[in-house]
Order: C-alpha cells, then sequence, then structure tokens
C-alpha cells in the first residue's frame, strides 16, 4: 500500500483480521453515550476542532480508549472516548467526551466528514482502493489486525 507521503509499505495481515469499510454519516447521528474516534486540532482559547470524526459501532465501544498523538496532520490527536452530551453552540456543534475519567469539548466545525463503520467484503479490496489500516509496530514490519476499506466513494478520513 502507498502511504498519504506516498511511501509504498508493506503490512502484514494479523490471523483473524478483520475488514469494514466506512459509510457516510452526520454530525446530527452522534448522540450521548456514542463510542467516537475523533482527530483534532488544538484551537487557540477554544479547546480542539475536529478534523473528522468516526462514530464506533456500539460492539466496538471502549477500543483504543483515550487521548494521544495522531498523524493526520501536525500536532493533531486522537481521542477516542464516549459522547457526554452533544450541544449546539453558536459556532456550530461541540461535544464533550470522557474518557478515563477526563473530560474534552471538541467543536465539529461543518464540513466535518463524519463517518461510521460499514460491512465489506474482500472483494473491496482492489486496486487504487483507500484504505485505513492502524497497525502495530512488530519486528517484520506493520502488523494489521483491522483494514477499514473506502467504497462506494467514501473515503476513509483518518
Amino acid at each position: 500500500m502507498k502511504t498519504r507521503e506516498g511511501e509504498t509499505v508493506d503490512a502484514t495481515l494479523a490471523d483473524g483480521w478483520k475488514l469494514a469499510s466506512v459509510a457516510n454519516a452526520a454530525v446530527t447521528d452522534i448522540k450521548p453515550g456514542d463510542f467516537v474516534g475523533i482527530a483534532s486540532l488544538p484551537s487557540a482559547g477554544r479547546g480542539d476542532g475536529a478534523l473528522e470524526v468516526l462514530i464506533f459501532p456500539p460492539a466496538m465501544k471502549g477500543a483504543g480508549e483515550g487521548s494521544y498523538g495522531w498523524d493526520l496532520k501536525p500536532n493533531s490527536s486522537m481521542t477516542n472516548a464516549t459522547v457526554a452530551d452533544a450541544v449546539k453552540g453558536v459556532d456550530g456543534r461541540t461535544v464533550t467526551v470522557s474518557y478515563h475519567g477526563k473530560e474534552k469539548k471538541i467543536a465539529i466545525p461543518d464540513g466535518t466528514p463524519v463517518v461510521t463503520i460499514a460491512p465489506a467484503s474482500k472483494d473491496d479490496l482492489v486496486p487504487s482502493a483507500v484504505v485505513f489500516i492502524p497497525a502495530e509496530k512488530a519486528a517484520s514490519g506493520p502488523l494489521a489486525h483491522q483494514v477499514l476499506v473506502g467504497k462506494n466513494g467514501v473515503v476513509p478520513p483518518m
């Protein structure tokens, strides 16, 4: 596969690896109690501003919970957390998320990609398909337990 920087990288698929796709969702689909992954950048004096939002299916609640550095853009972070509330603010929608006893407010500007996980088949893995592969570092190179593939015109925004 090619990274977003254009480098070609091989990844090993772990035994029992899972395949899914991403499907469009809307900011209005985000409800209190949902588990979300939000890539964001700090905003001067206003908390974080979302770059993309992934609404996890209920079975994935707790996956990667926390807030940590992310490589979508310089200084970006990924926060996987439970939505405490979703409020409509003056400047758009802001969500408060909680993880490990902490809270974080993240603004979701208009136009921010919002997706959810949907079914996929190995037939969706075709040359030029856009994929997102969270992988762990292994001695032999990246080891992937999951592959998210874009289909039907939806590209993984992560």
